[in-house]
Formats: C-alpha cells, sequence, structure tokens
C-alpha cells in the first residue's frame, strides 16, 4: 500500500503496464494492480451509435482541452454519481494527476454549456499511448461526447492504443475488447516509446474541436 505521491513513480507505473487504484475516494491508502486483462477502445473505429452521431451533429456542448484539468478529475472522483457508488481516486491520486498534467503529461476534455462543466474526462499520454482513467457526465450523452472528441484528437495526432484498464457495459457500445494483460505490456512497451503530439500544435495549430470530429466522422 502507498501513501504518498511521486509522478515519476506513476509514469513508471503505466510503462510496465500497472495502475494506482485506492478503495474509496476517502481512504488514505492507494495500490498498484496489474489485471489478468486488459480493457481497450479501438480509435479509429471507435463505435458511435446514430443517436449520438445526431447529438454530435447538434454541438450541444462547447469542447475545450486542457482548460479545467482539476475540476474534471475533482468530478470524477465525486462518489455517488451517476452509475456508481464510489470511486477509485484519492486525494493523493488526485493530486499527483493535477502535477502530471502540470507536466503535460495528463489530458483533459471539457464539456461545458452555458457555462458550466457538465462532462468530461481525463487520462495520461505516453507515447503513441493514451491511458484513460475516468469520466464524468451532468448532462445527457456529455461523456459520450467528451469520448469521441478525446478519440478523434488521438486519432489525428498518430495515438495507436487507447487504454480503459476495464471494460463495462457503457464501454463495450463503443466497441471496447480485452485483451491478455502480457500482450498489453508487450504492445507499450513499443508503442510508448513512440511519439505523438497530444496538443496537436505540430499538425493542426488551430484545430477546432468541432471541425476535428467532423473530419473524424467522415467517411464513417
Amino acid at each position: 500500500m502507498y501513501t504518498d505521491g511521486d509522478p515519476e513513480l506513476f509514469l513508471q507505473a503505466y510503462r510496465e503496464g500497472i495502475f494506482p487504484m485506492a478503495d474509496t475516494a476517502d481512504a488514505l491508502f492507494y495500490n498498484f494492480y496489474r489485471p489478468e486483462m486488459r480493457g481497450l477502445l479501438p480509435i479509429a473505429d471507435l463505435h458511435i451509435s446514430r443517436t449520438l452521431r445526431k447529438t454530435l451533429k447538434r454541438n450541444p456542448y462547447t469542447i475545450t482541452v486542457d482548460t479545467a484539468f482539476a475540476d474534471v478529475i475533482t468530478e470524477c472522483a465525486k462518489e455517488g454519481g451517476k452509475g456508481r457508488d464510489v470511486t477509485w481516486i484519492n486525494d493523493t491520486i488526485r493530486d499527483v494527476f493535477i502535477k502530471l498534467h502540470k507536466k503535460g503529461k495528463a489530458h483533459s476534455v471539457e464539456c461545458w454549456q452555458d457555462g458550466k462543466l457538465v462532462g468530461g474526462l481525463y487520462g495520461l499520454a505516453i507515447g503513441r499511448v493514451f491511458c484513460g482513467e475516468s469520466m464524468f457526465s451532468r448532462a445527457t450523452d456529455a461523456s459520450k461526447v467528451a469520448l469521441v472528441h478525446l478519440a478523434a484528437r488521438l486519432w489525428k495526432a498518430g495515438f495507436t492504443v487507447l487504454d480503459t484498464q476495464f471494460i463495462n457495459d457503457h464501454l463495450k457500445q463503443f466497441g471496447a475488447y480485452e485483451i491478455p494483460q502480457e500482450e498489453y505490456e508487450v504492445l507499450i512497451e513499443t508503442e510508448m516509446r513512440r511519439r505523438a503530439d497530444f496538443s496537436l500544435q505540430s499538425k493542426l495549430p488551430d484545430a477546432k474541436e468541432n471541425d476535428l470530429v467532423s473530419e473524424f466522422l467522415s467517411g464513417r
């Protein structure tokens, strides 16, 4: 069990294919986990329902990236949210990820409505691997919209792996699947050493989120 938070320790853990979790949001300790099977989402082939496509075309939310990371992870850490009674993000994990965000390693996608943060997600980018950590929604389909925007950005930036750690019914609708942990570790050993630009500054300096998603969806 661990109590202290070290950003470099976290980065090394993810490079080895393991990740931190606490039992509850108010737990004093956390541990690192290595599941037998690893959940992944297809980036280019993300399954998007007709209903969600219609929502994306309506653009009900203003989408931003890396503008409210601390708020996103705080919302994700709240217990009693939709579809969950407890969360695995305690204060130490939250604080470490905020430090990783300041180092340019952790990123967030935010959904806004009438100036309020109503949904989003966050994760860790290492090489061409994005380790999705958690998402939240306070409005209809907000987290789903954030996920599509994330996939579009990863696709444009050249990411090859979108790790979800585990899979659930919510993720299965997007095409989530599992591979053995050993296979995952072989995969990330190569892909985490390759370069990808999450910010898209080298590829699309003036990227607009809705235009990016439109490009991602075209021809699908």
